[in-house]
């Protein structure tokens, strides 16, 4: 009997209409590290502990606030991502909507794994996407490049310095767009539990989906590394 689930291939070819090569190399100069930048533009790593905890994804040496911004959503409204999120697990990513590779690899992933939890579970999660591109990235944009892998996904924009101060609280490294160039951001997608609204959990580029399936139940149900 074939499952009615998506898959990653369908989730990415839809968001991608089926077009463009899927390329291996991660978001700008940027996307490929395995850590985070702190504020101080070092790199922040993971736990040393590797996988020994109950998390697939690597448990972070320290735990992020919550960046505590307002945005503006696909609606056009303002969105508090702390108060908006509250009391919800949260994946929050950076990037933009027409990036080749990385974006829509990830956003893939997340979709298929949020896909096959049960409705209740599914309803304790927020999927936050702040596009690091804004000046291309429009509401509507972000909303219709969402729609493909979830319509329930958050889509943030704003001003790039904002942007650019809410990666670096969480330690990701976002670069203002030069013009000709494509964006430069960090890959890293952060888990956040939702009992006291701090990430704890680091998923690099290039995490698969079946890790994405194994810890986002545990990120729901607040489960500590």
């Amino acid at each position: 009997m074939t499952s009615s689930l998506p898959t990653r291939r369908s989730v990415l070819l839809g968001a991608l209409g089926g077009g463009a090569a899927l390329l291996l190399t991660a978001c700008g100069s940027s996307g490929s590290s395995s850590g985070a930048a702190s504020t101080d533009g070092s790199q922040i790593t993971p736990s040393m502990q590797g996988h020994t905890g109950p998390y697939q994804g690597d448990p972070l040496g320290r735990t992020f606030d919550k960046p505590a911004v307002t945005l503006t959503d696909t609606s056009g409204k303002p969105f508090d991502l702390v108060a908006g999120t509250r009391g919800k697990a949260m994946l929050l990513y950076f990037g933009y909507t027409h990036c080749p590779d990385v974006c829509p690899t990830t956003m893939g992933d997340i979709a298929v794994a949020v896909s096959k939890l049960p409705k209740d579970q599914q309803d304790r999660i927020d999927v936050v996407f702040v596009t690091t591109d804004p000046a291309r990235d429009t509401p509507a944009g972000i909303r219709t490049w969402l729609n493909a892998f979830n319509p329930n996904f958050i889509g943030l924009t704003g001003d790039i310095d904002t942007i650019i101060a809410a990666a670096k609280s969480v330690g990701v490294y976002v670069a203002a767009p030069v013009k000709g160039q494509e964006p430069v951001h960090g890959a890293q997608t952060l888990g956040f539990l939702p009992g006291d609204g701090k990430a704890h959990v680091l998923y690099t580029s290039g995490t698969t989906t079946a890790v994405f399936e194994h810890d986002v139940p545990l990120l729901i149900k607040g489960v500590t590394p």
